[in-house]
């Protein structure tokens, strides 16, 4: 008897996973990526003499599936989780840094100590800001209703100022949910409060790579996939996947190819244009769940201006920034690089406009920037980065299954009950996988869906 077949449309992170449980259980695969790469909204690339990143990617040590993936391609090695939290925090104009930091303390006071001590608000909002976060961890992740309102709403009900919000909730809202805290849906700030910060005191350790991208995710991915007798397919754009009581087809250039199952990991705009309506996915609800840009800069200047592996800002427009020298084989100077969450006003401007805005901002946070030149300047866009994660979006997230027998959908879009993050992605990768295996008559080792 010949092994089932698995087809994974799409190599971006839920691909890739998925890809790698169904091999892991012992299914033939192949994965046909439409691009000339892999690794999804996790690229690299070289520009003149620098491996660079799309943007900064990371990840908190409550990110199982993503930290078991990464520990399954073996190469744990290339990524680096803080042993405790600790994140710097300053202003324009201000030599104070002020630390959010992870206390020896039991949680939920944790994080009491550096909250209680944050100099970047007023006292009565630090106190607020800890109430605030009290309530929050009392709020049920089920209840779908937090869904039907904005963070910002929720959090003006609590008596939270314009200050509090856009100087601390924001800071920790828009770089997970990719919109800002005013905008950002309750269920989902909810839940990267919850499980990010109060469930485990340890939960919030915060882990980024230390080379670029392609070598933790993409490579190691394909020489895995390859090793185990896959085949992956690029520039192999998928035309349309079609479902009958014998298993569904997938149709590209006019070949056809009858598997057992499909795992369609691809960007939700994507779906609705590859399967029939037989298959019963809410085309309109994948198009309400819209989109959220992400603009990265990339900022090389001849001499070090940061003390800093990152450090967050406040009252900059600048946000999350990333010392990136050395992963880029950088050898004088620094490489900071700039990740912009919910950046639908700098989508399209030209690096002379955004030089000229953000250029001065480095110089305001960092007074050694003031007398460095600037040896580049450039940035890189996703036009469609996340999906809008904003009230009323749960309900459009789909299930990884489908009405049509042994197609299956994978991608952080997905109702898996986290933001679009990479731990999204690879948790919807292994239940897609899952789904699939069934699909295909595999009842051993498939794979665990992370807590």
């Amino acid at each position: 008897m010949s092994r089932p077949h698995v087809v994974v449309v799409g190599g971006g992170l839920a691909g890739l996973s998925a890809a790698i449980a169904c091999v892991d259980a012992g299914v033939r695969v192949t994965l046909l990526e439409g691009r000339t790469r892999l690794g999804g909204a996790t690229w690299s690339t070289r520009h003149q003499d620098l491996d660079i990143d799309n943007g900064q990617h990371v990840f908190l040590r409550c990110c199982s599936a993503y930290r078991d993936f990464v520990k399954r391609l073996g190469v744990e090695e290339r990524v680096y989780l803080q042993p405790r939290l600790a994140v710097p925090v300053i202003a324009p104009g201000s030599a104070r840094v002020h630390w959010l930091r992870r206390s020896p303390l039991p949680t939920p006071l944790h994080l009491a100590p550096s909250l209680l001590t944050f100099g970047h608000l007023p006292a009565k909002d630090r106190l607020r800001a800890a109430l605030t976060a009290q309530r929050l961890g009392a709020l049920d992740l089920e209840a779908r209703e937090l869904d039907d309102t904005s963070f910002g709403d929720w959090l003006r009900a609590q008596g939270a100022s314009p200050r509090l919000i856009d100087g601390f909730w924001d800071l920790l809202i828009r770089p997970t949910v990719n919109l800002p805290a005013e905008d950002a849906s309750l269920a989902l700030a909810a839940k990267v409060v919850q499980t990010g910060l109060l469930e485990r005191a340890d939960n919030a350790d915060i882990g980024w790579a230390r080379e670029p991208l392609a070598r933790v995710h993409a490579e190691p991915a394909l020489a895995e996939l390859t090793a185990a007798g896959a085949e992956v397919r690029l520039r192999a754009r998928v035309d349309r996947i079609e479902s009958s009581p014998k298993g569904p087809s997938v149709w590209r250039g006019g070949e056809r190819l009858d598997v057992d199952a499909v795992v369609l990991a691809v960007d939700h705009e994507a779906v609705p244009g590859m399967l029939d309506p037989s298959c019963g996915v809410d085309t309109e609800g994948l198009s309400a769940l819209g989109r959220s840009p992400i603009v990265n800069l990339h900022v090389v200047f001849d001499r070090q201006v940061s003390p800093y592996e990152f450090v967050a800002a406040v009252d900059s427009p600048l946000e999350w920034i990333f010392d990136r020298t050395r992963a880029a084989g950088l050898e004088s100077g620094q490489y900071l690089a700039v990740s912009l969450s919910a950046a639908d006003r700098w989508v399209g401007v030209s690096n002379e406009r955004l030089s000229e805005v953000f250029l001065p901002a480095f110089v305001a946070l960092f007074p050694e920037a003031k007398a460095a030149r600037v040896e580049r300047f450039f940035a890189t866009c996703e036009r469609a980065a996340t999906f809008r994660q904003g009230p009323h979006t749960w309900r459009h997230r789909p299930p990884p299954q489908t009405r049509s027998r042994g197609i299956v959908l994978a991608g952080a879009w997905t109702d898996t009950k986290w933001p679009a993050t990479m731990e999204g992605a690879v948790r919807s990768g292994l239940a897609g996988a899952r789904e699939a295996l069934l699909a295909a008559g595999v009842t051993r080792a498939l794979p665990a869906l992370a807590a």
